[in-house]
């Protein structure tokens, strides 16, 4: 598929169908999944003193990662939420932390109650769909890609998202990026790259 309106009714009607099916997942399952990746998270990835985590507050049925973060946030690791300052511009990120104060942001999503700003060194993405170079497919809006593209230095990026909707390919224009790595409940699809040894399996 080549041409770039074709790819645009594509990617709506893909992604209206990915939503649905999310969506319909029983409460009891994707809890179960949130449980299973964020195991395969904690057991797979090593994150360093002065790391910093970017996640993601669960919304539309996706994977709540938090039992994750509470697990790393509980030494010198920070975490951080992002949060939407305008349409057209990227996300900022302020820190986060079990127990938090919060308060709402655009879409009356959750985020940090604090005004303080952070960089995250490791950026946890929910998933719409995905395929398997890496490339995702998001809710439309692109924040995350202007987001990627104003932090700098540049994140390690994790995909987040289910098996199932794992895509033959989402059609990716000349100027997307890739992520490194994406999981899923069933383990790495896009294994973390070997320049982050650092952060390797626990045995």
């Amino acid at each position: 598929m080549k041409d770039w309106n074709a790819i645009k009714a594509w990617r709506v009607t893909t992604r209206r169908q990915l939503l649905e099916a999310r969506a319909g997942l029983p409460a009891a399952i994707r809890r179960e999944l949130g449980r299973r990746i964020s195991r395969h998270l904690v057991e797979t990835v090593a994150p360093l003193a002065e790391d910093c985590i970017g996640f993601y507050w669960p919304i539309r049925g996706e994977i709540d990662l938090r039992p994750a973060l509470r697990q790393w946030c509980t030494g010198a690791v920070r975490a951080a939420l992002p949060v939407v300052v305008a349409k057209d511009a990227a996300m900022i990120f302020r820190p986060w932390q079990p127990g938090a104060a919060m308060t709402t942001g655009v879409w009356n999503i959750p985020i940090p109650a604090t005004e303080e700003k952070i960089t995250p060194t490791v950026l946890l993405i929910p998933l719409v769909g995905f395929d398997g170079e890496g490339y995702r497919l998001g809710y439309g809006g692109g924040f995350y890609d202007r987001t990627l593209a104003a932090v700098s230095p540049a994140p390690l990026t994790i995909g987040i998202g289910l098996a199932a909707s794992r895509l033959p390919s989402v059609h990716p224009q000349p100027h997307d990026v890739p992520l490194a790595a994406i999981l899923t409940e069933e383990g790495w699809v896009r294994p973390l790259p070997e320049n982050e040894a650092r952060r390797r399996p626990v045995n």
